[in-house]
């Protein structure tokens, strides 16, 4: 069986571009998440008021992310991806810093839109990048984004301990970003030719996959964003209001959860090369509900972390390939053109599952009690295991014993033509 080419220079650069992309933005995203209580009391959004501007973000995320869909039938990706970038960071920076109710309300707008369009664009990049590597890459690109949220999750918690305020919070770190953004936008490249942002040629207008077709990866999607705003939104009320925990050790469990993220995905790529996707991703699920299995009958708040630990190692792994199953799905019906609008339309159940996971966990912990509550997103998540093989149906696995060449794919990218 012949191996892949080695990747030629301009993949290589474009694959280290692509992982300080993904950093970025995970460092803006939790420093806004985090910052939440905060901006509500800069600007006096009441309780009642604040779940419609939280809402408004992932909603406008997702119409971000239709208009992807067509914009990169004009434009390559690379384009989009260098263009949002920026305004992500300042529209971050204008979240701290407006005076007004209704600036900060235009202001998340902007972020969600942007941010909608970005998640779809780094991911289209991500996968066609691995498609011209001929392996599996894409888990490290979500590791660099987890490492991006453990980073902000630190400079939101210095913020939070010297008081900052969020204009000084942000201000320094957009300052760094934005320039960053710009720089490495010049080394992005389209891995299905090979070519950087800046080369000559347009996309195709190729259709992205059938909605129906795609729907088994979208419930995937959809249901693995549930379990993962679970531990965001409710790990701490958990621990400390169900389990018994302090106040101090109940902000634990979600930092256990994204260091556990990052080293599951710094170490996924390997797993996807050696025993294929489909087998990771089913071991990532059937982890991921031990993990609710265990938080819910924990006894105690050590054993509820360690049932989030688990859950941080069996999530992290089910996006990433998401995204790679739904390329491969795309380039094998309609051709590589089809990857990247496929992606885009993917990439919106990554939106609707933060809007369900949250208020139903809540709402079911409410009407019936935290301990069942968590078992819906084990059961949900769970459904992965059904699908599992819509991950492995190409012939090219991306994995040691589990691929073959691909001329069309990997050719002319591979020596960064």
């Amino acid at each position: 069986m012949t191996p892949p080419p080695v990747p030629g220079a301009r993949l290589r650069h474009g694959r280290v571009a692509l992982a300080l992309s993904f950093f970025v933005q995970g460092a803006v995203f939790a420093l806004l998440v985090t910052r939440i209580p905060a901006i509500q009391v800069r600007y006096g959004i009441s309780d009642g008021l604040l779940p419609v501007f939280l809402a408004a973000v992932p909603v406008l995320a997702g119409v971000g992310s239709v208009g992807t869909e067509h914009l990169v039938k004009r434009v390559r990706p690379t384009v989009v991806l260098r263009s949002v970038q920026p305004v992500v960071c300042l529209a971050l920076l204008a979240v701290g810093a407006v005076g007004s109710l209704a600036q900060v309300a235009v202001a998340l707008g902007a972020f969600g839109l942007a941010v909608g369009a970005l998640d779809a664009s780094m991911n289209m990049l991500g996968v066609s990048l691995q498609r011209a590597y001929g392996r599996s890459i894409m888990l490290g690109f979500h590791a660099a984004y987890s490492l991006g949220g453990i980073v902000g999750a630190s400079l939101a918690w210095a913020g939070a301990h010297w008081e900052l305020p969020l204009a000084l919070l942000y201000g320094p770190v957009v300052v760094v970003f934005v320039p960053l953004a710009l720089v490495i936008g010049r080394w992005f490249v389209d891995g299905s030719d090979g070519r950087a942002s800046g080369g000559a040629g347009g996309p195709s207008a190729a259709r992205p996959v059938a909605m129906r077709l795609l729907l088994p990866l979208c419930l995937v999607m959809a249901f693995a964003y549930i379990g993962d705003s679970t531990v965001s939104n409710w790990s701490a009320k958990y621990l400390q209001d169900v389990l018994g925990s302090s106040e101090q050790l109940a902000t634990v469990p979600y930092n256990v959860y994204m260091v556990m993220t990052l080293l599951g995905r710094a170490v996924g790529d390997l797993g996807v090369r050696r025993f294929g996707p489909v087998a990771v991703v089913r071991t990532g699920t059937v982890v991921a509900a031990a993990g609710f299995v265990v938080v819910a009958a924990a006894p105690g708040a050590w054993v509820g972390m360690a049932g989030f630990t688990l859950l941080g190692l069996g999530l992290c792994v089910i996006v990433p390939q998401t995204f790679a199953a739904a390329g491969r799905y795309a380039v094998e019906r309609h051709g590589p053109e089809a990857s990247d609008p496929t992606i885009a339309r993917l990439n919106i159940f990554n939106y609707v599952g933060f809007l369900i996971g949250s208020p139903l966990v809540g709402a079911l912990g409410d009407a019936w009690s935290y301990r069942g509550a968590m078992l819906v997103p084990m059961t949900l998540v769970l459904v992965t295991l059904v699908y599992a093989r819509s991950f492995g149906t190409s012939p090219a696995g991306y994995g040691d014993g589990h691929e073959r060449p691909r001329t069309a794919d990997v050719g002319r990218g591979s020596n960064g033509l």
